[in-house]
């Protein structure tokens, strides 16, 4: 069966248990070679490298 609402939820609650959905904006650093900005701890996908050092090749 279906589970019936016992009381109705008003503004103030419904407005406070949303209170954490709030959208975040991306973090992004500069690369140290290329200067594009890209996401931390990640491979630039623009130049290949990763703290100063090559490691994939970029076509």
């Amino acid at each position: 069966m279906a589970i019936v609402q016992q009381r109705r939820v008003s503004k103030s609650r419904k407005g406070m248990r949303r209170a954490h959905d709030a959208l975040t904006q991306t973090l992004t650093t500069k690369c140290s070679k290329c200067g594009k900005p890209i996401k931390p701890h990640r491979v630039c996908p623009y130049c290949g490298f990763y703290k100063n050092r090559k490691v994939v090749d970029v076509k």
